[in-house]
C-alpha cells in the first residue's frame, strides 16, 4: 500500500526539554492509526509534526510521498483535516462559517455554495441542517464535536489528524461519536491518525495502535497483538487499566 505519512528518526524539544527522541513510524493510506500513552509522552507533538506545526530538530517527515521541508506547508495542509478536543470552533462564527472556513481560504465561496457544503457536511456527521445558522455557544458538547469533525472534513482531506477529539463529552455521546467516526472512515477511505488516553477507545477504533513512553514509540501492533504479547510491565499495566 501507499504511504500517507512517514516519520523518520525525528526528535523535538521545547527548550531543554526533549519531547521526542528519534521516533519513526509509517501510516499507510486508508489506515486508522491510534497513538496512546501517558501525559507528556510526546503524542500531541508527534501529531503536530505530521502537518508541519512542529518542525523536527532532526529527522524528516513525508506526507503523501513529499518531504515537508521541500513542499509548501499551506498547500499541504489543505489535504489534511485537524480536529481537537473541545472542537476548537471559532466562537464568533456560525456553524456554516466554521465548516466553510478552510475551503473558503482557497476560493471565495458564493453564499449558496456555502449553504450546500454546510448542509452536506452536517448530514455526514448526522446533525440537522438547521444548525448551520447557530453559533457554537448554542450547541451541546456532542454537537460541537460533530461540527469540529465536519469542519475538518469540509475540504475533502486525504488525512484526518485528531487530538483527543472526544475527551470533553460524556460517555454516551462519546460512544456514539466513535461509531460515527468508524462508519465515516470506512465510507470515505480517509487516513486517520487519532490520539487518545483511553485504552478502550484506542483498541476499539485503531486498526493499528502505537504506544508511546518517554518520547519514544514503545510498542506498536494490532490491538489483539498488543493484548496477546505486551512488551513489558508498562504496556501490561496500560492495557489492564
Amino acid at each position: 500500500m501507499d504511504k500517507a505519512i512517514e516519520i523518520r528518526d525525528c526528535s523535538a524539544a521545547y527548550g531543554e526539554n526533549k519531547v521526542l527522541d528519534r521516533v519513526s513510524l509509517m501510516v499507510e493510506k486508508g489506515e486508522f492509526v491510534v497513538i496512546i500513552g501517558p501525559s507528556g509522552c510526546g503524542k500531541t507533538t508527534l501529531l503536530k509534526m505530521m502537518n508541519g506545526l512542529v518542525i523536527p530538530m532532526e529527522g524528516e517527515v513525508a506526507v503523501n510521498g513529499e518531504r515537508l521541508e521541500e513542499c509548501s506547508l499551506s498547500a499541504m495542509r489543505r489535504h489534511i483535516g485537524y480536529a481537537v478536543q473541545g472542537a476548537g470552533l471559532f466562537p464568533h462564527m456560525t456553524v456554516e462559517e466554521n465548516i466553510c472556513y478552510v475551503p473558503g481560504l482557497e476560493n471565495k465561496l458564493p453564499q449558496e455554495e456555502k449553504r450546500m457544503l454546510a448542509e452536506k457536511m452536517l448530514e455526514l456527521v448526522q446533525l440537522p441542517k438547521e444548525l448551520r445558522k447557530r453559533f457554537p455557544r448554542q450547541l451541546s458538547g456532542g454537537q460541537k464535536q460533530r461540527v469540529g469533525i465536519a469542519r475538518a472534513l469540509a475540504a475533502a482531506p486525504d488525512i484526518l489528524l485528531m487530538d483527543e477529539p472526544f475527551g470533553a463529552v460524556d460517555e454516551i455521546t462519546r460512544k456514539g461519536l466513535q461509531e460515527e467516526l468508524l462508519a465515516l472512515q470506512r465510507k470515505t477511505g480517509i487516513t486517520v491518525v487519532f490520539i487518545t488516553h483511553d485504552i478502550g477507545e484506542a483498541f476499539h477504533l485503531g486498526s493499528r495502535v502505537f504506544i508511546m513512553k518517554d518520547g519514544k514509540i514503545w510498542q506498536e501492533g494490532k490491538p489483539e497483538e498488543l493484548q496477546r504479547a505486551p512488551k513489558d510491565e508498562f504496556v501490561r499495566r496500560l492495557i489492564g487499566r
